[in-house]
């Protein structure tokens, strides 16, 4: 038995943010309990992170680990079937943020995140959380009978906060019935792992996001194999195939610029498929209950914030609610945590926006036109530098939320630009 259940946090998920929030509180020396049921695909969207993770890996004490088994990810390069093409590297910003990323395996990564709070102490129950809508006006939702028992907790009290890390299951938005915004797009993707995929058009490591003629395609380089994969109107999809196999593989066979890479290539793993992309919660929080990392929210794939975020939640929600311990109502603290985590995601889909259509792409061919004048001194030149420096520092997590970063790409997309085709003529279709 625990020593008391009002000391008690229990986590409902053990995926990235669950296990991330696990060990942060468990270094406090807060009472944690765990609900996994280990049912988890082989593949995951999130096979690459952006800078910005590094700090919580290092707080966490796991970089080496991760290290050991990824791939080092100097930055990002996006492709247009035009010829227009946009090297991002990531620069170091001081100490905390690197200059660099990491390509990972999305199994070994969770289960190096669940092994590190296992280690800090955090007790795990292998066992699917089971939830209701509560009949105490102190709070809405309560762990069942049962799954206090297998927590061994006592049914007489309930733990002091229940946390929603159930990732695209949304248990207590389903529980409660709660609705969420959902973004424009109507995407689905296809992916999986393959060997012998040319990649060679970029420095090792980095990753490559293509528009293609239908969608957008990303290449994610791994230890041995290259995740490939495709984003697409779900309609458009239907052409395509009967099945995720003829899905992808006929994609990159009718799409220029996968056709020749993909040519000799061999698939192997199962190819997965992700839907409902850019859903936000509209409530992500009330008295004893919050949501983290993908039950919360999730933004779209296009910049690879979805890892980062599920950490960031996991670090924003101990910061605001958890740094004076687990006594009291903490209602304003989870207010905070939500308000903050959802500017985060606002953030994100305004720069991921940009991308889908077509003015950072427009914006550096517009860019190069204006510094042709090689001279150090060109003004014209001087701008396209700082804005690129911008951009990589959004897309890196280090600056996204910069209030000067976005006016200035505000700015630029309506007024530096000239000469050039259209945004429409870059934007992923």
């Amino acid at each position: 038995m625990m020593k008391g259940n009002k000391d008690t946090v229990a986590v409902i998920g053990a995926g990235p943010a669950g296990c991330t929030l696990a060990c942060l509180l468990a270094m406090r020396g807060i009472q944690v309990v765990v609900f996994d049921d280990d049912k988890r695909p082989d593949l995951l969207v999130g096979e690459s992170l952006v800078p910005s993770v590094i700090p919580v890996l290092r707080a966490l004490g796991i970089e080496e680990r991760v290290k050991a088994f990824s791939v080092r990810k100097p930055g990002a390069s996006f492709f247009h079937g035009s010829g227009t093409r946009v090297d991002l590297k990531f620069q170091k910003r001081g100490k905390k943020n690197p200059g660099y990323a990491y390509n990972v395996p999305r199994p070994q990564f969770d289960d190096l995140l669940r092994e590190r709070a296992g280690e800090l102490g955090v007790k795990f129950v292998d066992a699917r959380a089971k939830v209701q809508r509560s009949n105490n006006p102190r709070r809405e939702i309560e762990l069942c009978d049962k799954s206090l028992a297998l927590a061994g907790l006592s049914p007489c009290a309930h733990p002091s906060m229940l946390v929603d890390a159930s990732g695209r299951s949304r248990l207590f938005a389903r529980t409660l019935e709660l609705d969420v915004d959902r973004g424009g797009r109507n995407d689905v993707s296809y992916f999986a792992h393959y060997e012998n995929f040319v990649h060679d058009e970029v420095d090792p490591g980095q990753i490559i996001i293509s528009v293609l003629d239908h969608g957008w395609s990303w290449r994610i380089p791994l230890k041995g194999k290259l995740s490939v994969g495709i984003v697409i109107d779900k309609d458009a999809a239907k052409d395509l195939g009967r099945n995720l196999g003829e899905r992808l593989d006929n994609a990159i066979k009718r799409e220029p610029l996968l056709r020749e890479k993909g040519k000799d290539a061999k698939r192997v793993s199962e190819v997965m498929t992700y839907s409902k992309y850019q859903r936000i919660t509209k409530r992500g929080c009330g008295e004893g209950w919050v949501m983290l990392g993908d039950a919360f929210g999730f933004v779209d794939p296009m910049l690879s914030p979805g890892l980062f975020m599920a950490l960031e939640s996991a670090y924003l929600l101990d910061k605001w609610v958890f740094s004076q311990g687990v006594s009291g109502s903490r209602i304003k603290s989870v207010e905070k945590y939500c308000a903050e985590l959802l500017s985060w995601h606002q953030a994100w889909q305004e720069l991921i926006d940009y991308f889908y259509d077509g003015r950072i792409l427009r914006m550096h061919e517009a860019g190069k036109l204006l510094s042709k004048d090689k001279g150090l001194l060109n003004p014209a030149r001087l701008m396209e530098r700082h804005l690129t420096r911008v951009i990589q520092s959004m897309a890196s997590g280090v600056a996204t939320r910069s209030a000067y970063n976005r006016r200035l790409l505000k700015e630029s997309s309506k007024y530096l630009i000239w000469d050039v085709p259209e945004a429409q003529f870059y934007a992923v279709k």
